[in-house]
């Protein structure tokens, strides 16, 4: 397949995903603007904080514990020119960071994996755990969620000259990778019961073994896949479009907490204002070429 027909399958691709935008490949956030939106947040009153117990011992510390990542370039990437993390996931952490110490800059970052995310919290490394971490009943009886402040579909990623897969109809009898500990193997049980599935413990391996040709698609969240691609894995595509249930994206919290209650009104409180959407449109909707801000799930 020559380089222009590679290009016109992936910008095919992401049309599908972006619902007919494309974006041009690695561009990066506005950082003054993400800056800004940050240091313009809402900041709790005193008695709000008191009011809940897991607010009170972050305030009391004079640091929020976080366990996220630093290396997903739509929703949590680091700028090693400032030392600085944003994007959609860590602009909430430093927006809720402000709202209870009053400065966004007031944590301190712990990189998480699929695999760890329950257990940072389980053993009070973390006071949260922001990193695109879909709410699903088996990590709800370990954790407790906040949210959903977010929610995504599965997708397919596979390289781009790859005419033999155009959908997840298309995985059975395929070697497909997926993410140990993500969502991704209970989806392929449920959509490509067919599929030889893999796991692999991260994401950079899971696309190392597409790249390398030891698998032939790549099953996880449709968001990460659009991050790669936001990244200029021009070498690769979508197949078809996203599918599978709504996932909804929470914010993980030790179980049983009080934070439950007090950052669902803090999110709340940043929908109401348009905070989520201008965050939104910052960190994802303007590096993806989408000018229709979604709307977010419902918060119990």
């Amino acid at each position: 397949m020559s380089i222009q027909s590679i290009l016109k399958s992936t910008v095919a691709a992401l049309a599908i995903l972006t619902g007919g935008s494309v974006f041009a490949q690695g561009a990066p956030i506005d950082a003054a603007a993400f800056d800004a939106l940050v240091a313009q947040g809402p900041v709790a009153d005193a008695a709000t904080v008191r009011a809940s117990t897991w607010a009170s011992k972050i305030k009391q510390a004079g640091t929020l514990r976080l366990g996220s990542v630093q290396t997903s370039n739509l929703f949590s990437l680091l700028n090693e020119k400032d030392g600085k993390i944003r994007g959609f996931d860590a602009g909430l952490a430093q927006l809720l960071t402000r709202y209870i110490l009053g400065d966004g800059a007031r944590y301190q970052f712990a990189q998480v994996t699929s695999s760890t995310r329950e257990q940072v919290l389980i053993n009070n490394q973390v006071d949260m755990v922001i990193a695109t971490y879909s709410i699903t009943p088996a990590r709800a009886e370990k954790i407790s969620f906040a949210g959903p402040y977010y929610a995504s579909q599965a997708g397919v990623l596979v390289k781009a000259n790859n005419k033999s897969i155009q959908s997840y109809a298309d995985l059975a009898g395929k070697k497909v990778a997926t993410q140990a500990g993500s969502t991704g193997p209970a989806i392929l049980a449920q959509y490509a019961p067919k599929a030889a599935v893999q796991e692999f413990q991260t994401h950079q391996e899971a696309l190392d073994a597409l790249r390398q040709g030891r698998v032939d698609a790549y099953v996880t969240d449709y968001t990460l896949l659009l991050n790669t691609l936001s990244l200029g894995a021009s070498n690769a595509r979508l197949a078809g479009a996203p599918f599978g249930e709504q996932d909804p994206y929470g914010i993980g919290l030790p179980k049983g907490s009080d934070g439950v209650a007090f950052v669902n009104a803090f999110l709340k409180k940043l929908e109401a204002d348009g905070t989520w959407a201008k965050l939104w449109t910052i960190s994802i909707g303007q590096r993806t070429g989408s000018t229709a801000v979604p709307t977010p799930p419902a918060i119990p």
